[in-house]
C-alpha cells in the first residue's frame, strides 16, 4: 500500500480525472468555495449566465471584505447584488462588518480533509486546518459551484521540516518569511508545500494560518499542515466538533523535495520594499525610522495576534510620530478582545481601531504619506499596493509591529508571554444570512441589479492568423496589481468597459485607449513581459479586461500559475518565449505577425512570431481542455 502525505490524501480522495502520478492535468472535485465581494460579483454573473438553479457544492460562502468604506453608490449596488444572489441560488452570505473572508472561514466553515476554491489568492489560508484550498478565477469558481471539477497540473510536494521551538519576540510570519527567503516569489509554479515535523505541534491554528496565507506569495498551488490534536482543539474551541478529520502523512510517506527550518534559530524578519520575497532581518533595519504601523489583515487578525499585540502595548503609548490602526479579521475577534480588556488597551495605547476588512492591504484606505516607512503585518509590499507609490512598505510580524510603534522606529520585539489557545470561542453567527436556505436557494428570489452591475463579455474563437501589435512591454515580476489596479478602482470590477479603462494604470495610462485604437483598426493587442508575469491577486479580471480590450496573447519568460489559468478561461494565449533572450528582440508598438497561431494552439504550441528585427519562437503547453477553451474564446464562449 502506497504511503501518502496530506496533500495527496486529500487529493486522491477528491480525483475525478487524471492521474497524479503524470505529469499532466488532473480534476478535483470542490467541496467548498468561498468569493469576495471584489471578486465575487463577477464570479456570479458568470455562475447566472450557466443557466444552473442553485449551487450543486456542499457550501458556497459569498463575503463581503473588501469594498466596504468607499465613497459612491457602486459598492453599494454590488452589495445588493451579492445578497440577492446568494438568496436564489442557496449561497450563504456574509455582511459587511462581519470580518476578512479567511479568518471567517477558517473560524466558522472550513473542514479538515476537504477541498476549497476561492475567488482570492490567499484561500490557502485553509491549509491551516488540514484543507487543500486554492485560490483562483472567477470563473473557476462559478464552474465549481456548478458541480464541475477544478483542474491544476498534477502537482510535486515539497515537505517544508519544522524542528525546535520560537524564541519570543518570533512568531509564525518569520516562520513564512524563512521560506519566502528560500524559495522566492518565482519558480514554484506546481508545487504544494505540506509542513511537517516536530515543530508542527507547538503552532496553533492561527499561526498555521499566517503561514499557509502568505504561500500564495511563493506562487505555489496551495500549503497545507496535517489536521492532528491542535486542528481538534480549535475545532472543538469553535463549536464545530463534529468537522474534525484527522489527516495526517503515513509513516515514511515521499516527498518531491525537503527543507528543514530550524525553528530555534529563526530570528524577526521583514520584507523589505518592493517584494514578499525581498528578506532582510529586523535586526538589519534598526534605528530606521518608521511613519506608520498597521496591524491585522487576513494574514495577522486572529485573536491571537491582536491580543499579543495588547499584551506588548499595555500600559504604554506608541510613538507621537507613529500613526498605528488594528484591522481583526472577524467580529469574533473584536468581541474576545473587548470581553478581555484589550481592545481598550489598544484604544489607551493611541491605536485606531479599523472596520473587520481588507482595507489598508489593498490600498482602500490608511494609504501612508509621501515617503513614509510602513510597517505591516498584511502579506503583499508590492509597489503603490498601499495607495502611495513612494512608500516604503516592509512586512512584519505582529510582535515586531507593536514593538516599532513604541519605539517610532524598526526594531525586534522582546516578546511577551504566549496566548494560549481559547478553550472556548463566543460564536456568534448572526451576519451569516441564508444558512437556513444554502445549497438549495429561494425560489423566485430576484437577483437585485443597480447601474454598476454589467453584463459579462464573451471572447470570440481564435483566428488561424493574427497580425498584432506589441501594445506594451513590461520587464519581470508584474504583479495583477499592476495590470488592474485595486484601491480607488476596485469599485468598477462588476463594470468590466468601466474598469477596463484602468488596464495597466500603474504602468501606462494610455495602454486602454492605445488597445481600443489596435481593435478597431483590426489588429490584435500583444502584451510582452518577462519573469513570472501576473504575480499576486487572482482577480481574473487581468485577463478579463484586457480580453475585452482586444488582447490576443501574452508573451512571456514565465506566467504564474493562476494568472495564466485566467488568461486560458478567457481565450487569450498564454505563450513563453522558447530563448528567454528574444524578450529584446521586441520594443512596445512593434508590428508582429503571429501566422499560423490557431493551428500551434491546437499541435504542439509551438510558434514562430515575426517582428521587426527578425523573428522568435515561443510555445505554449496546453492539455486538450485548455486548447479547447482558448480555440473558443474562453470559457464562456465554450459553453
Amino acid at each position: 500500500m502506497k504511503r501518502m502525505n496530506v496533500a495527496q490524501k486529500i487529493i486522491s480522495a477528491h480525483l475525478v480525472e487524471g492521474d497524479p502520478a503524470k505529469d499532466a492535468e488532473i480534476g478535483i472535485r470542490i467541496d467548498q468555495t468561498l468569493t469576495q465581494d471584489a471578486t465575487g460579483t463577477m464570479a456570479y454573473l458568470q455562475f447566472e449566465s450557466m443557466g444552473v438553479s442553485h449551487v450543486k457544492n456542499d457550501l458556497a460562502v459569498s463575503y463581503v471584505d473588501h469594498n466596504t468604506v468607499q465613497i459612491g453608490f457602486e459598492n453599494a449596488d454590488d452589495h445588493d447584488f451579492l445578497a440577492s444572489v446568494a438568496k436564489k441560488f442557496g449561497i450563504v452570505y456574509s455582511k459587511a462588518g462581519n470580518g476578512i473572508c479567511h479568518q471567517l472561514h477558517l473560524e466558522r466553515f472550513g473542514k479538515p480533509g476537504t477541498t476549497l476554491l476561492g475567488s482570492d489568492s490567499h484561500t490557502p489560508t485553509g491549509g491551516g486546518i488540514g484543507q487543500i484550498a486554492i485560490g483562483a478565477g472567477g470563473i473557476d469558481i462559478a464552474v465549481a459551484m456548478a458541480g464541475g471539477a477544478f483542474h491544476i497540473p498534477s502537482p510535486k510536494v515539497r515537505a517544508i521540516r519544522l524542528k525546535g521551538r520560537l524564541r519570543r519576540g518570533v512568531s509564525a510570519k518569520d516562520i513564512i518569511l524563512k521560506v519566502l527567503e528560500k524559495f522566492g516569489t518565482k519558480g514554484n509554479v506546481g508545487w504544494i508545500f505540506e509542513y511537517t515535523g516536530p515543530g508542527v505541534a507547538a503552532l496553533d491554528v492561527p499561526s498555521r494560518a499566517t503561514i499557509t496565507n502568505m504561500g500564495a506569495e511563493l506562487g505555489v498551488t496551495t500549503s497545507v499542515f496535517p489536521s492532528d490534536d491542535v486542528t481538534r482543539q480549535f475545532l472543538a474551541a469553535q463549536g464545530r466538533a463534529r468537522d474534525f478529520v484527522r489527516v495526517e502523512a503515513d509513516e515514511g510517506a515521499v516527498y518531491d523535495d525537503e527543507f528543514t527550518v530550524d525553528l530555534s534559530k529563526l530570528e524577526p524578519l521583514a520584507a523589505a520594499p518592493h517584494s514578499p520575497g525581498n528578506i532582510v532581518t529586523v535586526a538589519s533595519m534598526k534605528g530606521l525610522k518608521v511613519n506608520q504601523v498597521m496591524i491585522g489583515s487576513c494574514t495577522n487578525s486572529s485573536y491571537r495576534d491582536i491580543r499579543t499585540v495588547a499584551q506588548i502595548l499595555k500600559g504604554k503609548h506608541v510613538a507621537d510620530d507613529v500613526e498605528v490602526g488594528i484591522a481583526c479579521g472577524s467580529r469574533q475577534v473584536v468581541n474576545m478582545l473587548a470581553a478581555d480588556g484589550s481592545l481598550a488597551v489598544l484604544i489607551k495605547a493611541g491605536c485606531r481601531i479599523l472596520e473587520n476588512a481588507c482595507g489598508f492591504c489593498i490600498g482602500a484606505h490608511m494609504s501612508p504619506s509621501t515617503n513614509a516607512v510602513s510597517l505591516r503585518t498584511n502579506n503583499r509590499n508590492f509597489e503603490g499596493r498601499s495607495g502611495t507609490k513612494s512608500a516604503q512598505v516592509y512586512l512584519v510580524s505582529p510582535e515586531t509591529a507593536a514593538a516599532s510603534a513604541l519605539a517610532g522606529e524598526f526594531v525586534a520585539s522582546k516578546g511577551t508571554a504566549a496566548v494560549p489557545a481559547p478553550k472556548k470561542f463566543p460564536v456568534d453567527d448572526a451576519m451569516f444570512l441564508y444558512r437556513e436556505t444554502a445549497g438549495k436557494g429561494v425560489k423566485g428570489a430576484k437577483i437585485v441589479r443597480g447601474p454598476n452591475i454589467a453584463t459579462v463579455p464573451k471572447g470570440e474563437p481564435l483566428a488561424n492568423d493574427l497580425k498584432g501589435v506589441a501594445a506594451i512591454k513590461v520587464g519581470d515580476k508584474i504583479t495583477t496589481d499592476h495590470i488592474m489596479p485595486a484601491g480607488a478602482r476596485l469599485k468598477f470590477r462588476s463594470n468590466v468597459p468601466e474598469y477596463s479603462k484602468y488596464v495597466f494604470e500603474p504602468c501606462d495610462p494610455t495602454f486602454h485607449d492605445r488597445c481600443l485604437k489596435n481593435r478597431e483598426s483590426g489588429l490584435a493587442n500583444v502584451i510582452i513581459a518577462g519573469e513570472s508575469y501576473g504575480q499576486g491577486s487572482s482577480r481574473e479580471h487581468a485577463a478579463l479586461c484586457p480580453m475585452y480590450l482586444g488582447v490576443k496573447a501574452v508573451i512571456a519568460k514565465s506566467i504564474e500559475r493562476i494568472h495564466r489559468a485566467n488568461l486560458i478561461n478567457f481565450g487569450i494565449v498564454p505563450f513563453e518565449f522558447e530563448n528567454p533572450a528574444d524578450y529584446e528582440k521586441v520594443e512596445a508598438g512593434d508590428t508582429l505577425e503571429l501566422k499560423g497561431v490557431r493551428s500551434a494552439v491546437a499541435g504542439d504550441g509551438r510558434l514562430v512570431v515575426k517582428c521587426a528585427k527578425g523573428s522568435f519562437a515561443v510555445r505554449t503547453r496546453l492539455s486538450g481542455r485548455e486548447k479547447h477553451l482558448v480555440l473558443c474564446g474562453g470559457l464562456l464562449a465554450s459553453l
